[in-house]
């Protein structure tokens, strides 16, 4: 026993040693990749908590607060539109109990005249935009701003009809691929690799694992962003600020959602989050104005 512990131990002191070197320096063994664009205030929805989720009115409301990119749900309505919807059953959104699979486009329904903010119950957002949009509308009124698709099903047509939108209006280093389950997102990062993917849940355990286990500065990561659900408590202890800087420095964005106040604005920014994901915009905006972030995280 003690003939073995008389190598492992000096073994492990140096593993943890090298380990601890690259994960500061990740540049000398993965060169890091030019982000396309930055992302310090991304709108949830358009910016659900200010305008009506996911229309127009909230992407101009979002655009004046200098949103850096919108976060959208797609889906695909009956006649194969592209449709901006978080929701697949109409009910919460517009008070009619069908999925928007079952119609035509042009016969969706208005949005009801006010919608609570998930992220902040008890408080709700209306406008005078009702009409449900879809992703060809934004892609034509916003042809530079960057946006997030999250997609929940495997649906190969709306990810042909997505990959064709975005490949029309030559957006592919701007549009991200976004989604929880991993068979989702391989069915899209196929459909076009040139669009940058997110992390998916599982992948997140396996960044975390390696990052606690040392084994994060020898993995190669194909993502460029990280979107991560900040509930305070749980990520204060399993996201440190040494591992974003460690992503930040690969090329790999890290934003927090679904953050709606000012104290959660505060805890982001100081692990070191590029950015947060709000249903305010106007809010973060005023944050940002007065709490200023560093531009240029590489050494």
């Amino acid at each position: 026993m003690s003939s073995l512990l008389y190598y492992a131990l000096p073994a492990l002191g140096s593993y943890a040693v090298l380990s601890f070197f690259f994960l500061r320096r990740p540049w000398l063994l993965h060169a890091p990749r030019e982000p396309a664009f930055r992302c310090q205030l991304v709108a949830h929805r358009g910016g659900s908590g200010e305008r009506l989720e996911h229309t127009i009115e909230a992407m101009e409301n979002a655009t004046a607060q200098r949103s850096d990119l919108f976060e959208l749900d797609c889906l695909l309505s009956r006649d194969g539109q592209v449709v901006v919807s978080h929701d697949e059953n109409l009910f919460r959104q517009c008070g009619l109990n069908k999925n928007v699979g079952d119609i035509d486009f042009e016969d969706l329904p208005l949005y009801r005249e006010k919608l609570e903010v998930y992220f902040s119950p008890g408080r709700f957002a209306q406008g005078s935009d009702r009409k449900m949009i879809r992703l060809e509308e934004i892609f034509q009124k916003y042809p530079e701003t960057p946006v997030s698709l999250e997609l929940k099903s495997e649906n190969e047509e709306l990810i042909t009809k997505i990959v064709a939108l975005v490949k029309r209006f030559d957006r592919s280093e701007i549009t991200i691929w976004a989604a929880e389950k991993n068979s989702v997102m391989k069915k899209c990062h196929a459909a076009n690799p040139e669009m940058p993917i997110s992390f998916t849940q599982i992948r997140v355990v396996w960044l975390l694992f390696l990052y606690y286990m040392g084994l994060l500065p020898f993995f190669t990561l194909p993502e460029r962003f990280l979107l991560c659900f900040l509930p305070t408590i749980i990520n204060s202890l399993i996201m440190r600020k040494s591992l974003i800087r460690h992503l930040e420095e690969r090329g790999i964005q890290v934003v927090f959602w679904c953050l709606n106040e000012e104290s959660d604005f505060e805890v982001a920014y100081g692990l070191g989050a590029t950015g947060v994901m709000t249903d305010y915009p106007t809010a973060l905006r005023h944050y940002l104005d007065n709490h200023p972030q560093p531009t240029d995280r590489s050494n």
